[in-house]
């Protein structure tokens, strides 16, 4: 079967599960790793039938250090500060270490040892959140960093990844789907399918911010879903338009331009919000933000006393604890902040609750909706997430761990007590362990015994 027929075929499937009737059922393994169906009429009960546009903003080698409402003190970070004030800040939210396996992830709502295929690659035929939520009646569009095309020196899939229309998207503006070239100054980014000529001079995160902010102004009337994968803060680091750089040169590079990328992150959060307010859209509208993974190796982040160095690519908590803010105006209790355990397989069931979708569901979606949460409600949390990081790429090797808020358990049998030793340098002796902790370590081998 040629590309072209196969992709014919997955069009003409998705076209016929459409046309379903919507079928609820839950589907669990035997520590409730599996999928969790959620009916639009659960969200009409909480939230008056409300069903918002979404945004969801996923900044690129962004730790949870890095937002002073999280205690940096090194970043000021005042428009994400504020949404968190005004909306709910979560703690404990965890992504893979590096980029291409959280963005698949996220996207799916899967492990990735179910579809993860190659760096750089999103495995062809997958269902993301774009196509449920096309299913549910939203416009889509993703604007930012791509890198699922298949396009990477010695991939097997090379050229047959996913390109951004394949994942249901109906608008793009993104680097990195078919070819290289600059992310930052006089970039090489392709917009609905071709690249842009007349983008010298500019700034490659303004070019995508005025995209976003186009696409909701045109599309204001109708019910949209925006997924922006900032290129900001990942290196290389340069100046960006509000640097104050005495050589005037763009293309200079230095780490100590990564302060200046976080704080214009923070403002084009900022552009975003008030393009928003300006509309009249900000109480029809839940935005989310989130990183990637952690915060660049080679860069130090203070909070108060406490350095973190960042840890990118590294299954510690520097490489996977990120941030979490969710703000909607008029129905997110302001002030909130929650402790539950939340990985990247949880965001594709909660907007599938908070669109109300009528979707026939993939046999297998590991995530769970914290829409419940969103409300100030208990929700269904988490005892535990898991982790299958096996990214393909450099030197970095197969690693599965499964984790408490207190414990992380590795398939080799290494135990670290992650809130004492958030760096893993002193493995714990299970025959040392008190029974209640004991118990601990057994429900999480219980999870990686499961995710065969």
């Amino acid at each position: 079967m040629t590309k072209s027929q196969t992709s014919d075929r997955i069009t003409t499937e998705h076209k016929r599960l459409r046309k379903l009737k919507r079928r609820a059922f839950l589907k669990s393994a035997s520590v409730g790793a599996a999928s969790l169906y959620l009916s639009g009429m659960a969200f009409e009960r909480i939230s008056n039938g409300k069903k918002p546009n979404i945004i969801l903003i996923m900044a690129d080698d962004f730790g949870y250090e890095c937002l002073s409402c999280n205690g940096s003190t090194s970043y000021k970070t005042p428009v994400l500060d504020n949404l968190a004030q005004t909306g709910v800040r979560f703690l404990s939210c965890y992504a893979t270490p590096l980029c291409t396996p959280s963005r698949v992830q996220i996207m799916t709502g899967k492990y990735n040892f179910r579809n993860y295929t190659e760096f750089g690659s999103l495995k062809p035929g997958e269902r993301t959140f774009a196509h449920y939520l096309r299913d549910a009646g939203y416009t889509t569009c993703v604007a930012g960093k791509w890198q699922l095309a298949g396009h990477y020196r010695g991939s097997n899939y090379r050229g047959i990844g996913t390109l951004p229309d394949k994942a249901d998207f109906d608008e793009h503006c993104l680097w990195q789907v078919k070819e290289l070239g600059n992310r930052y100054w006089d970039p090489r980014i392709q917009q609905n399918g071709q690249i842009r000529r007349d983008l010298q001079k500019k700034y490659g995160p303004d070019v995508m911010a005025d995209f976003i902010i186009d696409f909701i102004e045109r599309n204001r009337s109708k019910r949209f879903f925006v997924y922006y994968p900032m290129i900001l803060t990942h290196d290389p680091f340069m100046q960006t338009p509000d640097s104050q750089d005495r050589s005037g040169n763009r293309t200079r590079r230095d780490k100590a331009f990564f302060p200046d990328m976080v704080v214009y992150a923070d403002k084009i959060v900022g552009r975003i919000v008030e393009s928003l307010d300006k509309l009249g859209l900000r109480d029809k509208t839940i935005l989310l933000f989130t990183g990637d993974n952690g915060s660049p190796r080679g860069i130090s982040s203070e909070m108060g006393q406490k350095v973190i160095k960042g840890g990118k690519g590294y299954t510690t908590e520097a490489g996977t604890h990120v941030p979490l803010i969710a703000n909607w105006k008029g129905t997110i209790p302001a002030g909130q902040t929650c402790e539950d355990l939340i990985d990247f397989t949880d965001f594709l069931p909660s907007f599938l609750q908070i669109s109300g979708a009528e979707f026939l569901l993939e046999p297998v979606l590991d995530g769970r909706s914290f829409v419940p949460q969103l409300l100030g409600k208990k929700g269904n949390p988490r005892d535990w997430i898991f982790c299958h990081y096996e990214p393909k790429w450099g030197k970095w090797k197969l690693k599965r761990y499964a984790q408490s808020k207190k414990w992380k358990l590795y398939s080799n049998g290494q135990i670290f007590d992650i809130q004492s030793d958030p760096d893993e340098l002193y493995p714990v002796s299970l025959d040392r362990l008190n029974e209640k902790n004991a118990g601990g370590i057994q429900m999480l081998q219980k999870v990686l015994d499961t995710m065969k």
